[in-house]
């Protein structure tokens, strides 16, 4: 092998279209540093760096309002909480934020990725002729049999009856089908999960939470479901980075999940365990 071609090799085992730079220039998807700088928000840089292209206005506003809406939930939600002890421990801010943005799991952050793939499965089957209702019914009833019977994306243990983000999130997305930039498809298929889910539980209101309303945005905006769970993590981060650095400045040490004062409750094992 000639020296070029080991050359060649060893440049083209990091091969990339998102950025190419050599000393004195730096360019992103074709697009030179300089001229972004200043001329693009950040939301605009997200979308671009991770799709491709420029977001129309439209595009760029709805992932705006899905950044803003997830950034924090404050202590109530476990990446805060542990952000903000992490942040107590000695740790460096960056230490704190990652040990937040690691609990961003399943259950707690991933939950946006999986109402996607509903939405995503629902939207197929009205592809393939099923009514609205019918898909429904039917990739509920798919969802449940590989997931369980907690639906992501619906239902919330602190907010009741209502998730105040999600309306608004919501609305944006109608004003948005009404110029014509988003269809308004998923809007109508989180609806009619949410009406869905309510009506099993005899009429009573379940709320559409954060991971609902989001969901629907990314997937108007033509999103992979993946990256719901990766957007959510980079808008939390926001929230994390915030209460990591109000933790430090507090300048207490080694801040436990309780109070001093209250011990946990002790309770022998018994043989059944």
């Amino acid at each position: 092998m000639s020296e070029t071609d080991a050359d060649t090799q060893t440049r083209a085992w990091w091969t990339t279209s998102i950025i190419d730079m050599e000393p004195g220039r730096i360019a992103f998807r074709g697009e030179n540093i300089t001229d972004l700088i200043g001329n693009t928000s950040f939301a605009e840089m997200i979308w671009f760096m991770v799709v491709g292209t420029k977001p129309s206005p439209v595009q760029t506003a709805l992932l705006d309002a899905a950044l803003v809406a997830g950034v924090d939930h404050g202590p109530q939600a476990p990446s805060i909480a542990a952000a903000r002890m992490a942040a107590t421990c000695g740790v460096g801010l960056n230490n704190a934020m990652a040990t937040g943005v690691n609990m961003l799991g399943d259950v707690h952050g991933g939950a946006g990725e999986q109402c996607a793939e509903l939405y995503y499965d629902i939207a197929a089957r009205m592809d393939q002729g099923e009514a609205l209702d019918a898909a429904t019914a039917a990739g509920l009833d798919a969802w449940r049999a590989q997931y369980g019977k907690i639906v992501s994306g619906f239902g919330h243990r602190f907010h009741k009856p209502t998730d105040p983000r999600a309306p608004r999130l919501m609305a944006l997305v109608r004003e948005g089908a009404a110029s014509g930039e988003v269809t308004g498809r998923f809007a109508d298929i989180g609806e009619a999960v949410q009406a869905r889910l309510s009506e099993e539980r005899g009429g009573r209101a379940l709320a559409m939470n954060i991971d609902g309303a989001t969901a629907v945005i990314f997937c108007e905006l033509g999103l992979p479901a993946p990256l719901s769970r990766g957007l959510f993590c980079l808008s939390r981060s926001v929230g994390i980075l915030a209460h990591a650095w109000e933790q430090m400045g507090e300048g207490r040490r080694n801040k436990g999940p309780m109070p001093p004062a209250l011990l946990p409750i002790y309770k022998p094992q018994t043989d059944e365990g």
